[in-house]
This record gives structure tokens, C-alpha cells and sequence, in this order.
């Protein structure tokens, strides 16, 4: 019986034992494979030539995973020599092809420290002169990825270091230091290279991606964008907010490009102006604060996170001492506080739950953050009451439908997956919560603020991957984590909806 067939490459490729190897790593010249040297045990280096025509005849004609790496020149005057560029997409030879893993691939490299750029990458038939440079948005020129990109399904990735740009073009003084300055950036992408061939799955059939249902914004996040969309829009810009709206680095900088001014504190708001207070909740003393100013204020905390001030109030109003259920950093927690600071105690653990000791044992209340892990919190909230028989419960679960709907359908998805990608910032508390539920599941579990965020090493022999996102986070996040995952080779996506969510909060009546 004979073995697979061994795909057929040009005069300039290397032997190889192609059931060692997970791709085929594509360099153009002899400079740039021996930078590239070092990868030869785990990627098939194929020397291919220079230009279009010796690419096409040195190409691998059967669908393996394709990395293309080497140097190029620059498009762009912000694309310096010794940077790299991460092709989002070829153009060439009359074609224009995606390259989905790009960003992640981007987000690896410059976890080691490299300048990486992402755009496309413009392949023609000879090198350009500095007059034919003006080529629209593409970040760099080559002369042999086009004929090398394969098609269909196929993982498919580009790495090109610059050694020449519009202002210093080849030829010319410096241009031996900058091809060094280029070849030693190629020689320091070839771990991160490794790891992306490693996470395709193009020889393994589909990666199953699992996403958890429900994710992403829930109704008080909607509310609290919508917010500062809806002032922005009334009273033109600037709209401030004192800190984050929601916690999301994301949502934050697209405000930003609208026109909101984000601050620490209300002192910082010229008088007079529109303040917007975010979705956490604040303090009496934040509001008396912004009345000082004489503050347009419009109130967008979340009203899940006002019931619970008003469970404060009630309690301490009447002399009871109110055993807060959270974390004393969290901004939600601080503001909840802030109704009675002498009479909320935090109580962040079951540790703190067993030795924590009120005034009056008699007169005890407990409430908790909305954005708690379900378990974790009835924890707390059951020694709480093993040790203090008359204690008061809020009339309803503080914590909040959209925390319980998502952890519930992150665990669900835990139970079935090889690796959990939760996407939201790091300040996001519900987001990390729902980490630490899939973890609980014997899983391995991320934040990622982003698909730049993905450590390319844990996907790794993933084959099954569960997504999710916390509350804060926007779907589209989600959407592209997705797509780039499909760029490691062909994904079959499975949605696990454990309850459809048809919440809706009115927004403040000064925009309503």
C-alpha cells in the first residue's frame, strides 16, 4: 500500500517529511529563508524566488494550512522599516483575498514586543518606484503572495517585515541596515508563526465553536449607551460621563469618537455642563457634588443597581446594619456604600461571611452586587444565615437576570468544550465571573478583550471552543472572534440559547 502523495513544490523547495508538518511556511528569497531557518522543524520552508511567475510555479498544490513571510516595502509613511505588516487581505494577479486570522495573528506578535500593522498588502509584478507608490489604502507591496494564496477554506496567513518605504526606497544609503533591521524582525515572528500553524485545523476537519446564549449587552447596558447616544444627539457635543459608562474599553472609545469627555469625578466638569452618571451607580455625595456645579445630570445607572440602593436605604433607614454581598473595589459596590457608609459592611467572601460582626446581631440585613457569580454569592449569603437567623433578604434576587442568564448558559457550554473565550474588558466584573464559572467546569477558561487578545497557544488541540460574552461587551466582538477563528480552517458554529431575553428599561426622561 503506498502513503499520501507528497505535494509537489518547485525547484527552490527543501525536502521535507510532510507528516511532520502542519504548514507550509512560503519565503521568497535566500536571505529571508534563512531568517526563517529556525521554523524548519515544525513548518515546511519553501523557498519560492523572486516575482510572481517563480511564486506560482513553487506553490503547493495540495490545501495545507499557508504562512507567506519575508520582506517588503512600505506604503504607508506610518509603516517604518523594521515593522511588520499583518495582511488582512491580498490584492493581486486580479483577486483580492481575506485573510480572517489576521488580527489574532497581529495581537500574538506584538505580545512579543514586535511593531505590527494591519491592512492589506498589494502584490505586483516588479518593484515599485517611489512615484508608483500612491496605491490607495493598502500598507505594503510584494511580489509573490498573491500567487501563493490558496483558496476555499484553507488557513491562510501573511507576515511581511518592511525594508524600504516611499522616503527611503531600495537602493539607497542605509538600505543593507534596514533588510538586517528586517531579516532580525522575521527571525524574532518565527515562534508566533509556529503557533498559528499549530492552531489550524485544516488537516482535522471543522472546529466545532459553541456559542452561549444568551451574551453581550444586556438591557441596562443598552440603557446606558443609548444614554450618552441620545444626549450627544440633544445636546451636542461634549456630553461628559464620570467614569466608564460600562465597563468596556471598546463601547468607551467609540463614545469618545462621538463626542463624550470621560471623567473620574464631577469636579472635573466645567460648570453648567451635561453630566451623564454611569450604569454602576454612585454615591449621594457624587450627586450632591454635580448639584454644586450646577450639572445637567442625567442618571443612567442601571435600574437593578437602584433597587438595590433602595434596599440599602430601606434597611439602614429602619437601624438595620446591611451585610453587602461584593467586592469593595467595584464601583458599583462603592456607590451602594456610599447610601450609609457606617452601617453597609462588604462582606466579599464566605471567609468574611463566617467571622464578620455587626453591632447588633438582631438587626441585620444583606443585599448584594448584581453582577456576582450566582453560586459564589448564595455561598456568602447562606452562611450569612446560618449565622444570623433573623436576617432580611432582599424581596427579590439582586443579582441580575442577564449575570444568572449568561453564567447558566456558560456552564451548559463548558460541559461540552475543550476551551471557553469569554470576551470582555478586564474591568468587567460580570465578564470575569463568567470565566470563573467555566473554570468551575473543569475547563480551561479567557478574557479577551478582544480577538487580538487570543493566545494563539490556547487553541492548540482545541477542537471544541465555547464563546460567550459578558453583559458589557458588544456583539460584534463576538462576531469577529468568530470570523477569525474561521481563518484557522473550517468551523461548524452550534448556538446554545437556554432563554430568549426580552428586558427593556425606558430611558432617563432628559432623552427620552
Amino acid at each position: 500500500m503506498t502513503g499520501p502523495p507528497t505535494p509537489r513544490v518547485g525547484a527552490h523547495s527543501t525536502p521535507s517529511r510532510p507528516s511532520q508538518h502542519t504548514a507550509v511556511l512560503y519565503a521568497p528569497l535566500r536571505v529571508e529563508r534563512a531568517a526563517l531557518r529556525p521554523a524548519a522543524d515544525t513548518l515546511r520552508l519553501v523557498r519560492t524566488g523572486m516575482g510572481p511567475a517563480r511564486a506560482a510555479r513553487a506553490r503547493v498544490t495540495e490545501p495545507v494550512p499557508t504562512l507567506v513571510a519575508g520582506v517588503a516595502g512600505s506604503l504607508s509613511s506610518e509603516v517604518r522599516p523594521g515593522d511588520i505588516v499583518v495582511a488582512t487581505e491580498v490584492r493581486g494577479q486580479g483577486r483580492e483575498t481575506p485573510v480572517p486570522s489576521a488580527p489574532m495573528l497581529a495581537g500574538a506578535l506584538r505580545r512579543r514586543g514586535l511593531t505590527v500593522h494591519l491592512g492589506p498588502i498589494l502584490t505586483t509584478s516588479h518593484v515599485l518606484k517611489a512615484g508608483e507608490r500612491d496605491t490607495g489604502d493598502a500598507l505594503a507591496v510584494d511580489m509573490e503572495t498573491a500567487a501563493l494564496a490558496p483558496g476555499g477554506d484553507t488557513p491562510f496567513a501573511v507576515v511581511r517585515a518592511i525594508v524600504d518605504t516611499p522616503e527611503r526606497p531600495l537602493y539607497r544609503a542605509g538600505s543593507i541596515s534596514r533588510g538586517l533591521a528586517a531579516l532580525r524582525t522575521l527571525r524574532a515572528a518565527v515562534p508566533t508563526l509556529e503557533q498559528w500553524a499549530a492552531a489550524t485545523t485544516a488537516a482535522t476537519g471543522p472546529r466545532e465553536v459553541h456559542l452561549a446564549g444568551p451574551r453581550s449587552f444586556c438591557a441596562g447596558v443598552s440603557r446606558a449607551i443609548d444614554t450618552v447616544d441620545r444626549a450627544l444627539d440633544r445636546f451636542g457635543a461634549p456630553v461628559y460621563v464620570r467614569r466608564q459608562i460600562v465597563h468596556n474599553a471598546h463601547v468607551v472609545r467609540e463614545l469618545e469618537g462621538k463626542g463624550a469627555v470621560f471623567v473620574q469625578e464631577a469636579d472635573e466638569v466645567p460648570p453648567g455642563s451635561v453630566l451623564v452618571l454611569a450604569a454602576h451607580g454612585v454615591t449621594p455625595a457624587v450627586r450632591e457634588q454635580a448639584r454644586d456645579r450646577e450639572l445637567r445630570v442625567i442618571d443612567a445607572t442601571c435600574p437593578l443597581v437602584a433597587k438595590v440602593h433602595a434596599e440599602v436605604r430601606r434597611y439602614c433607614g429602619r437601624g438595620d446594619t446591611v451585610f453587602l454581598i461584593g467586592h469593595a473595589d467595584h464601583e458599583e459596590v462603592e456607590g451602594t456604600v456610599g447610601e450609609a457608609p457606617t452601617n453597609v459592611i462588604v462582606v466579599r467572601d464566605v471567609d468574611a461571611a463566617r467571622t464578620v460582626q455587626p453591632p447588633d446581631p438582631t438587626r441585620v440585613a444583606y443585599a448584594m452586587q448584581t453582577t456576582l457569580a450566582v453560586d459564589e454569592a448564595e455561598s456568602i449569603a447562606s452562611v450569612l444565615r446560618e449565622r444570623f437567623p433573623g436576617l432580611s433578604a432582599p424581596r427579590t434576587d439582586d443579582i441580575c437576570y442577564a449575570t444568572t442568564n449568561r453564567q447558566r448558559a456558560i456552564r451548559a457550554v463548558a460541559r461540552e468544550v475543550d476551551l471557553v473565550l469569554v470576551v470582555g474588558s478586564a474591568n468587567s466584573s460580570n465578564s470575569r465571573r463568567l470565566v470563573e464559572v467555566a473554570r468551575r467546569e473543569g475547563v480551561p477558561a479567557h478574557l479577551v478583550d478582544d480577538v487580538g487578545e487570543v493566545d494563539l497557544g490556547w487553541l492548540a488541540g482545541a477542537r471544541r471552543i465555547g464563546i460567550s460574552a459578558g453583559a458589557s461587551a458588544p456583539p460584534h466582538l463576538v462576531s469577529q472572534l468568530v470570523h477569525c477563528l474561521g481563518g484557522l480552517g473550517p468551523v461548524d458554529i452550534r448556538e446554545t440559547s437556554l432563554v430568549d431575553e426580552d428586558v427593556l428599561f425606558t430611558l432617563p426622561r432628559e432623552v427620552s
